[in-house]
């Protein structure tokens, strides 16, 4: 009895961060806890063009929450780029692991589908609207930044329409999704798809297949569109700031 009770205090001793350290076998080939915190911290440091650069937003992309999915859209793992995960915002865990799992789960082996892409349809008057009705995000999926939990290989639901999920892939094939959330929508953006190409787990057509769309773009307005964020920076290169409110 002893020995057991010391094992239950040690495991809930450790951090929320590190408990999806060991993996299943639907976790193969996708990043541990530990990764993703090394993922996140050399994505915001990468300087080299064309994915390098100034992150922008309000912190340069260096608090984040990153979580990672499988194909069947199961929590794998998740961590913060900060060593203390109480100075990264407690909310953003949910928005990490629910974009994470719209990364995933409207992307195929032949189309890679970023959350970001995802804002212009889901509008009012658009396509999708009240597409976030479905697939509702599992309150039983979070833990205390610092505390044990937090949905150890179940599906974690939720769907975000803004920066910050990307598919992963290997050798051509659609393993899982990967969510990044602590800045503003656009940085979390920059981060996710430049920590997926760090793990070399690009889509078929390369990092920028489903990069994030400004209607500013020289090709004009796009049904892909998403706004721009304060201190908007698209691989390294200032694209503007979110216009300011009127008519409220």
């Amino acid at each position: 009895m002893r020995l057991v009770a010391a094992v239950t205090l040690l495991a809930a001793a450790v951090p929320a961060w590190a408990d999806n350290e060991t993996k299943n076998a639907n976790c193969k080939g996708l990043p541990t806890a530990s990764e993703i915190k090394g993922l996140l911290n050399d994505a915001a440091a990468l300087a080299v063009p064309p994915l390098g650069g100034t992150v922008g937003g309000l912190f340069n992309g260096t608090k984040m929450w990153g979580a990672v999915v499988n194909r069947d859209g199961e929590v794998c793992a998740y961590a913060t780029s900060q060593d203390d995960p109480a100075q990264v915002w407690p909310g953003s865990q949910a928005i990490a692991k629910a974009k994470a799992f719209t990364g995933n789960a409207f992307s195929l082996d032949t189309l890679a589908l970023s959350s970001a892409r995802l804002y212009t349809f889901t509008q009012p008057g658009h396509s999708l609207w009240s597409l976030g009705q479905s697939n509702l995000f599992d309150p039983l999926a979070l833990a205390p930044p610092a505390g044990q939990g937090g949905g150890n290989h179940q599906i974690v639901g939720g769907l975000i329409f803004f920066g910050g999920g990307v598919p992963l892939y290997n050798a051509g094939k659609i393993i899982g999704g990967l969510g990044v959330s602590g800045d503003t929508s656009c940085a979390d953006h920059e981060i996710a798809k430049r920590a997926r190409h760090l793990a070399s787990l690009d889509p078929p057509g390369g990092p920028l297949v489903d990069d994030i769309v400004f209607s500013s773009d020289p090709a004009g307005p796009s049904v892909f569109d998403h706004p721009k964020c304060p201190n908007t920076y698209r691989n390294g290169t200032f694209i503007g700031n979110e216009k300011p409110s009127s008519g409220y």
